[in-house]
Parts: structure tokens; sequence; C-alpha cells
């Protein structure tokens, strides 16, 4: 089946816009009736392959992309990167399976928000979308702890580079600093804001200070460098 953009579901300005990217036809079927009968969210767009995806995320402006790894022509892997450099930038939230772990992997350090598994529910599904659009990471508990583990050992995780991770820290504010701790737990923004105090939106600032000040392309990069900074205790 070709892309195609979801010219009925562009009504709503305040919904989230989703893009939905995967090359079996009846993924996608399943996962559109799943999201059309959400509140509040509608499926703007879709696409066979991850070239289709780059080019409709570029026209659609979606505040998600639900991304298949293997795909034709160019696949989830490779499409991270241009879909995460698209100003206004998506949450990109990879689709996987089981044996996935080190594509997810490669993912994750490529920018991507987090996974989520293909044989999650309904409503783990509408409330994946919901935390990504909300600036939260999204990890699929059954393979987040394998995933994190081979990060971490892999030397590379929160957007490696020449600087030592306890270097990128360096310039953080001491909230930063907490806040980053806090992300190293795998908390949501408003989960740290009842625990600092603060609003959603001041959660919200800080998180894009330190992914600016760190050189973290998401939230899951700066929670690992929370990690391989020492910062956990």
């Amino acid at each position: 089946m070709t892309d195609q953009a979801n010219s009925a579901d562009s009504g709503a300005g305040s919904a989230i816009r989703v893009l939905l990217a995967d090359d079996e036809e009846m993924i996608r079927h399943g996962v559109r009736l799943i999201l059309r009968h959400a509140d509040g969210i509608e499926v703007v767009a879709e696409a066979a392959d991850g070239a289709g995806a780059v080019r409709l995320a570029a026209e659609h402006r979606p505040d998600v992309v639900l991304l298949d790894i293997r795909m034709p022509v160019l696949d989830g892997l490779a499409a991270v990167e241009p879909l995460v450099a698209l100003d206004p930038k998506p949450q990109v939230v990879m689709l996987t399976t089981f044996g996935d772990d080190e594509n997810v992997t490669r993912a994750l350090r490529a920018g991507a928000t987090g996974f989520l598994l293909k044989d999650e529910g309904p409503q783990e599904l509408i409330s994946a979308v919901r935390a990504a659009a909300a600036g939260d990471a999204v990890l699929s508990p059954g393979v987040t702890g394998t995933v994190i583990r081979r990060m971490l050992s892999g030397g590379g995780g929160a957007g490696a580079g020449a600087a030592a991770p306890e270097s990128r820290v360096a310039g953080l504010t001491d909230r930063e600093r907490e806040v980053l701790v806090m992300l190293g737990e795998g908390l949501s923004n408003s989960e740290l804001g009842r625990r600092l105090g603060i609003g959603v939106g001041t959660v919200k600032s800080h998180v894009r200070s330190i992914l600016g000040k760190t050189g973290c392309g998401s939230r899951v990069q700066a929670a690992l460098l929370a990690h391989q900074a020492g910062l956990m205790g």
C-alpha cells in the first residue's frame, strides 16, 4: 500500500497529531482504529517505509511518529535522524518486537523518544502516544531493562561524543542536576513536577535546558547520561 495522508483526520488543531509508519498494512489498520477512537488523537498520515515517513512528517508536522524498525526502501533506524532533525521536531516512538533489543538501542542513541511493543494493548498504545506528545520517554517495561543495560555497557548511550559524561553535566544548575537524576529514575513530567512542587511547564523548561547543555537528543539519552556521570548514587 502506498503512503497516504488522512485528510479526514485533519480537523482538530488541539489534537495530538500522529504519523504511523509500518510496512504491514494490517498493523497500520489496527493501530489506526485504536487511535481514531481515542479522544484528542488524530492519525494525520501513514507511510509504508521510512522514506515516506520522513517526507510525510515534513509535510504534516506530526507531534508523534510511530515508526516500525524493519521496513523497505529506508528502514526505521535510518529514518530516526532525519525525523528528529525536523523543525518542529516530532517525538519518535519505535514499534518493535522482543527480538529487536539491539536495534532499539541504536534507535534510542539516534534520538528516538522510546519504544513500544507491537503486542501492547490498546490502552497502552494510547497512553504511549499521549506520554510521547507530553515529552515523556516511552519504554515498554518488558524490554526496558535489557535495552538500558546494553546501552550502558556499550559505552555510548547518551549522545556519545568526545566529552566525558562528568564534563557534560558540569554546566548544569543544582536544580537541573536534580531533574536529571529524576530522569534517570524514569519519572514522567507530571511525577517529576509533583515531587519538586513545580508545574509541568517548568519541568519541560528544565528538561529542554538539560538536553541543550548536555548535547542529549532525548530524555532517554539524558537518563543514561545521569547513570554514566555517576549521579544516581
